[in-house]
Formats: structure tokens, C-alpha cells, sequence
């Protein structure tokens, strides 16, 4: 049972609107093209994907995909990140695919030895697996077979919803804490977190905020 791993990505213009107190547009489109690099980098080498897919209309995102292997897929990529993942779900699906991996493009510090946890725990079918983001509000990872076990409404306060509706749906949900996939960057102080957790070390996305003195006024 290996999952296709879905990765919704916006358009770049406007992204991460609530980085704004102290972000540019033009650095909080650089920290998303950052991001999303460590992601694909570390979904590219994971062992038991059976594919990559990422949902979106941005041309910068694209090519990158395409530099990764990734398919890319349309539909959806306007309707949210609960659409584009449904969308992309039902895409991959009627195409004879039994599983799914979903994540956001904002998880850099995302290890592959994580993304390999959560493979590894899904045994059998039907199944749904989840890894929180650091507070308990999003849904930072969801790996279910079939594709449409479970209804998804992503949000930044999605994980116990998650869990029960995969209970309505009469599974049992499994949770797996993963330290690099639960650090997502919403918020400004987000970024002062990230910079101290071991798993960023080594990323593209530290260098850059290093580099562009972001860290100085996050901290």
C-alpha cells in the first residue's frame, strides 16, 4: 500500500498573510519558495512513495515539482487547502491509487526518516494517521487509505476534528508526534520557534532566515 504524497501549494503572490507584522511580500513569498524546497527535498528521498503530486496554478511551483518528479495537478488549487486536497485525492484515486499522504508546503524542518514513520504505521486499510502541528490546532500530516476514508477540513484548528471524524467514519485514528513535521510557520513568533528546534538544523529555510537577518527581528 504505498500512498501518493499531496502537497497543496497557493499561488506565491500573497502568500503567508499573517507573517505580515513582520515579513515584506517579497520575503514571505522567498520564505514560501524556501519551505517548499526543504518539503519536496525531503518527500523526493523517502522511501514507499509511490508519487509525489503537487497541487497548484503558480509557475514558480511547478518547475520546482518538475525539478522533483513531482506531478503536478490543477483542480482544486483554487478552492483552499481542504479542496486541493480533496480534489487531488479524487484525481489519484480514480486512477486506481489506495492511499495518500498529505502535508502543507510550511513544515521545513519535515525529516524523511518522519515521513517514513508514518508509511511504515499504515498496515493495512482502512486507516487514518495523523501528526499535529506543535499546538494541536492543524493537521500537519494525514496519511489514509482509501483516499476518501474520512471527510478533511484543513484549518487552524483542524486535529480534533480530524480525530473524530475518523471515528465517525468507524476508524481508529492513529497519532504519531513528529517534532520536524509538527513545526509549521504561521506566526511571527513561529519563526523564532523553528530556529531552535533540532530538526531545523541543516535546512535551507534556517540559512535563509540566518542569511536575511529575519531571525534578528523574530526573536
Amino acid at each position: 500500500m504505498k500512498p501518493w504524497a499531496i502537497l497543496p501549494v497557493k499561488e506565491m503572490v500573497g502568500a503567508k498573510q499573517r507573517l505580515a507584522p513582520l515579513l515584506s511580500p517579497e520575503e514571505r513569498i522567498a520564505l514560501m519558495q524556501v519551505m517548499l524546497r526543504d518539503v519536496l527535498a525531503a518527500l523526493s528521498v523517502t522511501q514507499g512513495l509511490a508519487g509525489i503530486a503537487v497541487v497548484t496554478l503558480d509557475p514558480w511551483a511547478e518547475a520546482l515539482a518538475r525539478q522533483y518528479g513531482a506531478q503536478i495537478i490543477t483542480e482544486g488549487a483554487r478552492e483552499g487547502h481542504t479542496g486541493a486536497v480533496t480534489a487531488a485525492a479524487a484525481v489519484l484515486q480514480a486512477g486506481g491509487i489506495a492511499a495518500i499522504l498529505t502535508m502543507p508546503g510550511d513544515i521545513p524542518a519535515v525529516k524523511t526518516h518522519e515521513v517514513e514513520a508514518l508509511l511504515t504505521t499504515a498496515s493495512a486499510s482502512p486507516a487514518f494517521i495523523i501528526a499535529p502541528a506543535h499546538d494541536e490546532q492543524g493537521s500537519n500530516a494525514i496519511l489514509m487509505a482509501p483516499p476518501d476514508a474520512v471527510k478533511l477540513r484543513f484549518g487552524e484548528d483542524s486535529y480534533f476534528p480530524h480525530l473524530a471524524a475518523a471515528r465517525a467514519a468507524g476508524i481508529a485514528p492513529q497519532i504519531l508526534r513528529l517534532p520536524g513535521i509538527a513545526m509549521d510557520i504561521d506566526h511571527p513568533e513561529d519563526i523564532a520557534r523553528f530556529a531552535t528546534i533540532p530538526e531545523a538544523k541543516g535546512t535551507q529555510t534556517l540559512l535563509w532566515l540566518q542569511q536575511s537577518v529575519i531571525l534578528s527581528r523574530a526573536s
